[in-house]
Parts: structure tokens; sequence; C-alpha cells
């Protein structure tokens, strides 16, 4: 299986874990009393879309590279993840516009059993978030990366919702709601998740050089091509879950140009045989001094 199809797969996965999830929080949180469920539930289903939107992006990228896109359509990646980031934004305002209304209205405190809801839905997430994640590393997918971030914020605005039903019983009249307060402060939580998704999209659509490690591979492959003498320049820029390398190799420049030609070649053809997940290679060649 490619790297296109796992990510698409895992992000399966998540649509149908985010549906059912929805439908649990939404009937526990309306019927258990907890606002803080509610707004987890709400969270879910923006999650349910977003999920579409990564999938959308992932089948769209996998299309091959034509005259208009010589590069191929990776660069919808980040894009997705932009429209993601709003979804995330936009439902953390409603969240916090919810919950203020909800602390200025006297309510009945949230029935016990949503605890026991609220365990298993936690356990569920970082599980998800953990197996997205890694399916996120592995394909080098951007949007799936965001995807996994929202089960873990899903996870954390959960945690905050068990502490403050908690609270809610534990100290009774008085402390109605302390779930609320609890969902005020996983909206902002959502925010601050938001800018962590979003920060590095922005980067990968500026083509910041951000692969340090990715650059230190190439320039210790392109030596163990023979007539390569060192390197020079080295950008690396991704678009999806390709990297696209532009590299100065140093060369005799006693050479003929059709050797110095034969060896671009083959340092190409050598980097993206040792190196996983190349696009286009461009060399130039240096003559040595």
């Amino acid at each position: 299986m490619n790297n296109e199809q796992a990510a698409i797969r895992t992000t399966y996965f998540s649509i149908i874990g985010n549906t059912l999830l929805a439908l649990i929080k939404g009937f526990a949180g309306v019927f258990g009393n907890s606002y803080a469920l509610v707004a987890d539930a709400i969270e879910s289903t923006t999650d349910i879309f977003s999920s579409l939107l990564v999938l959308f992006g992932l089948k769209y990228a996998k299309r091959p590279a034509d005259e208009n896109h010589p590069y191929g359509h990776g660069k919808i990646e980040p894009l997705i993840t932009f429209m993601v980031v709003a979804f995330l934004v936009v439902s953390a305002v409603f969240i916090a516009y919810e919950s203020i209304l909800n602390i200025l209205t006297p309510h009945k405190s949230p029935k016990p059993w949503t605890l026991f809801v609220l365990g298993g839905i936690i356990f569920w997430k970082e599980i998800s978030f953990r197996i997205v994640l890694k399916k996120s590393e592995e394909t080098h997918s951007s949007s799936l990366k965001a995807d996994a971030w929202h089960h873990r914020s899903d996870a954390i605005t959960s945690v905050m919702a068990f502490v403050g039903i908690s609270i809610a019983l534990v100290f009774g009249q008085g402390y109605e709601s302390a779930d609320d307060w609890a969902a005020l402060f996983a909206s902002a939580f959502i925010l601050y998740n938001s800018y962590l998704i979003f920060r590095p999209a922005l980067g990968e659509i500026m083509d910041e050089q951000l692969y340090n490690d990715l650059l230190e591979e190439v320039r210790v492959e392109s030596l163990k091509v023979k007539g390569v003498l060192g390197t020079e320049k080295c950008f690396i820029r991704k678009a999806g879950m390709k990297y696209h390398i532009d590299l100065h190799a140093i060369v005799n420049g006693r050479i003929s140009v059709t050797e110095g030609h034969s060896i671009s070649h083959a340092l190409k053809d050598h980097l993206q045989k040792e190196i996983r997940n190349l696009g286009q290679v461009l060399i130039h060649i240096e003559p040595s001094i």
C-alpha cells in the first residue's frame, strides 16, 4: 500500500469514529444535562466535515502531474489544512458563546453517568490520535496530521468536561455551571491548537526551508555517486507527501559537458531510489576550482 492509499484509509477511520462519537456525545449531553458534552458533540460534528475535507484533499493530491501542474497537485494539502483550521476556529467561537450563555443561565447539575461516557470517549480519542498521527508521520501528510490533532484536542476537551462535571457533582448546589466553564476553557484550547496546526501548513505553502534532516540525508547520499565531489546549495520544498529537491553538485571542472550530464542523471536516479517520498529532483552541476 502506498502513502496516498494509507492516508485515505486512515481518514475513513477518522470519519467513522467521529460520526459515532458525535452521536454518543450529543445524546449523553442532552439527556445528562451537560453542555460540556454537547460542546464536545459540536466539535466532533465539525471533525466529521473536516475529515471529509481531508479525504477530498488526499484524493485530489493523488492526481499525477500535468501540463498546468508540473509538480503535481500536492499543494492542495496545506490549503485543506487551512480550511480544517477554519472549522476548528468557528466551532471554538460557537462553544465559547454558548458556554457563556449557559454560565449566565441557572440550570441543573449534570448526571453522574455522564462521567462514564466521557471516560470511554477520552480513551478512544487518545488511541485515535496516536493511530492517525503515526500514519501522518509515515505518509508525510500535513492534512492527516491536522486530522490527528483534532483527535487530541477532542480528547483534551473531554478531559476538561470530565473535570467540570466532577466539580459540579462533588460540590453540588452553586457549582452547576462548572462543566460550562470547562467547555469555555476547552474552546480556548481549541483556538490554541488551531494555531499549532496552521503554522506548519503556512510554512509548507510558503516553501520554508524546514527539512534539515532530509537535507543532510541528500548531501550524504550524493557523495555515494561516482563523480560527485561535494554539494553546494540544496533547497527542499514540500508539496503534499512529496519533497522536491534543487541541488547544486560539485564535479571535476575538467570533464566534458556530456560526462557532467551523465553524473547529473546518475545522481538524480540514486537520490530517488535511496530516499523515499522524493518528487522532482533538479541537479545543477558546479565545476570544482
